[in-house]
């Protein structure tokens, strides 16, 4: 009997990379630490395997993509059509959206690829898949849940497989998460890559989503602080823009004033309150770590952590 398609944060299972992903394994410790995590649950990683099975297109897949180490591009054009033409059964599309709604959330969902190699001390596979954020309704979650599998399918993600991982792991979970409306969003690294230190921490930060520093359209501030939390440095940038969550689902460019942008982010409360966190995270998981974060209404919330890679 296969085991559930859904694990729940607090599900013990969920803090296998295996079943989980790199990404939904991290949440789960995380919120098993008692950390402030946003409420959401985990799509396993053998769901996408098993529906290939089941489908009768495994051997296809495969076969295609036995060819992208030398052509990555057309392996990833013929693939991924296939993974977002799958259709999902019944059992499976009535659990996933019987999760969504015990979230009673209206706000919406992000929907993150989660590899399973993914956020290991090895390689990060950092933005190799794909994330959606402020996804509303049952059927665009479904369809951002192929989506998101078919991102591991993409020709940036086959290159980078082919070199760090596996062309024949189909090991995909998906992590469906409340939708934060954060006022603050940024990274942290709990050593300081830049300098290679580990008596300090580096943090940068933008106004609104963290969306703003992926796509380009803001450049974030940038903090040093000692282990402790004392800031060591503050660089602050004028920011033009800020990426917000759309009433109607997805996100928005929102414009800000010169004062708006160009006032400091994090204060030395915040700062102080995130150098904790890194170092109850470090502290457990053995590792310097690479942690997104968000400031919501006030509340600091965890949205992923990994290991800083080379």
């Amino acid at each position: 009997m296969s085991p559930p398609p859904i694990l729940g944060f607090d599900d013990p299972d969920c803090e296998n990379p295996s079943e989980a992903g790199g990404k939904g394994a991290g949440l789960a410790r995380m919120t098993r630490m008692g950390l402030p995590v946003p409420a959401g649950f985990v799509i396993r990683a053998s769901v996408l395997s098993e529906l290939l099975d089941a489908t009768g297109v495994r051997d296809r897949v495969l076969s295609l993509l036995a060819g992208a180490r030398d052509g990555a591009a057309e392996s990833s054009l013929a693939v991924q059509p296939l993974i977002r033409a799958l259709q999902l059964p019944a059992g499976f599309s009535a659990d996933v959206l019987h999760a969504f709604e015990q979230m009673h959330d209206q706000a919406g969902v992000a929907v993150r690829s989660s590899a399973c190699a993914e956020d290991s001390s090895a390689a990060s596979f950092a933005g190799q898949q794909e994330t959606y954020l402020n996804v509303k309704g049952a059927d665009e979650l479904l369809d951002r849940i192929r989506d998101c599998w078919a991102s591991f399918f993409s020709e940036r993600a086959l290159f980078y497989r082919s070199r760090k991982g596996s062309l024949v792991d189909l090991g995909m979970a998906v992590v469906v998460q409340r939708q934060l409306a954060p006022d603050r969003s940024g990274v942290m690294f709990t050593i300081d890559p830049v300098r290679r230190r580990r008596d300090q921490m580096m943090i940068e930060a933008v106004w609104g989503l963290g969306e703003a520093v992926v796509s380009g359209n803001a450049t974030p501030d940038h903090y040093v602080v000692s282990r402790d939390g004392a800031v060591k440095q503050a660089r602050v940038s004028v920011q033009e823009v800020a990426m917000r969550a759309d009433d109607a689902g997805g996100v928005i460019q929102h414009a800000l004033t010169p004062e708006e942008g160009g006032a400091r982010v994090l204060d030395d409360a915040d700062l102080a309150a995130l150098a904790k966190l890194g170092r109850q995270l470090e502290a457990h998981f053995g590792h310097p770590l690479d942690v997104e974060w968000a400031f919501e209404k006030g509340k600091l919330y965890l949205l992923q952590s990994r290991p800083v890679t080379a």
